[in-house]
């Protein structure tokens, strides 16, 4: 494994070595439930030593999965593993090829994961390299539920410090992947626990236009956990410029409209209001001309000059919506695009 674990965890059996598929026909198990056991090379096929050598290794294998496939039952009150049979789920995920047992011990993990003492564990013992390689699979479901355990083991800082390197991929499989489907929502919300902080957050800087494309076409869902992710964005100064570089799609304005939901519109208004808040005029000034047409900048300007007549806010059935929009217009034409500029 990748690193070793702490002192006192027993030894779960070495994950590295030979693979062989040599099930017997008097196992208790079905052809159909079998995954493939991974042997130590010195483990050889018609030696006494080797026998036993393989018969404890398949029955540790067998014993694991059993135990994933329980802990990971939703009718279990004993869901918290010890470390000793979190190094066994690690090694099963590192070793099974079977997608419905990496499910299982994913799944394990993930409920693990959530308890902030295992996340130390669970990096110590090397899960982190480990459920970060199932990322390469093309299985929507597995790839999934990594995206979860990555997810709840992020929010420890020394997690977040190891998995940055992650970032790029996830963030390529997030915007190409089916719209609104569960890998995307997941990849999301683990870039969102991402950029809680300031610190790497510009590692999605050129991706930005990509997320504003997703909240335009995604259903409510998908747009609220954009939203979420940008806001984390914008409330950092150091992303403003970024921000307001990336390039939206002109459906944007689109969302203003009577139908769309209230909750989508005003925390899309408080992402506005970062925006507007972090901007310097002084600083900004001469970065203008930078900004494309189609750019969120070029997008704030009008909606300022046209947010009653051309969007419609002046007839949104919502009140709060419509007081929100009125206050954020005026902070414009006082910060980011002061009639004594225009």
């Amino acid at each position: 494994m990748a690193e070793g674990g702490p002192g006192d965890v027993e030894d779960a059996g070495d994950c590295s070595g030979a693979r062989y598929n040599d099930w017997s026909d008097d196992d208790d198990d079905s052809n159909e439930s079998k995954s493939i056991v991974w042997y130590p090379p010195w483990a050889r096929i018609g030696t006494e030593a080797g026998t036993r050598a393989r018969a404890r290794a398949r029955a540790r294998a067998t014993r694991a999965r059993r135990a994933v496939q329980k802990r990971a039952s939703p009718n279990s009150d004993d869901t918290v593993l010890s470390p000793q049979e979190l190094q066994k789920v690690l090694c099963l995920v590192e070793m099974s090829e079977k997608p419905y047992i990496l499910e299982a011990a994913l799944i394990a993990l993930g409920n693990n994961a959530a308890y902030a003492f295992n996340r130390d564990i669970i990096r110590d013992l090397g899960g982190l390299p480990i459920v970060a390689k199932i990322l390469n699979t093309r299985d929507p479901i597995v790839k999934e539920k990594a995206l979860i355990v990555l997810n709840n083991l992020s929010v420890n800082a020394e997690n977040q410090r190891r998995l940055k390197i992650y970032m790029n991929q996830v963030c390529d499989d997030t915007v190409t992947s089916r719209l609104n489907s569960s890998v995307q929502l997941a990849g999301l919300r683990l870039l969102t626990n991402m950029t809680v902080t300031n610190e790497y957050q510009h590692i999605l800087a050129n991706s930005i236009s990509d997320f504003f494309r997703l909240f335009s076409a995604g259903n409510e869902e998908t747009k609220l956990q954009v939203l979420k992710l940008l806001l984390n964005l914008a409330e950092n100064p150091a992303m403003t410029r970024e921000l307001l570089g990336a390039h939206v799609p002109s459906s944007l304005g689109s969302l203003f409209n009577k139908k769309e939901y209230k909750e989508v519109i005003l925390k899309l208004l408080s992402i506005f209001e970062n925006i507007n808040d972090n901007f310097k005029w002084e600083e900004n000034e001469p970065a203008q001309n930078h900004f494309s047409e189609g750019s969120l900048f070029f997008f704030l300007k009008e909606f300022q000059v046209c947010a009653d007549k051309v969007l419609g806010i002046e007839s949104h059935h919502d009140f709060q919506v419509r007081v929100k929009v009125g206050k954020f217009v005026t902070k414009l034409t006082e910060r980011m695009f002061p009639k004594s500029q225009e």
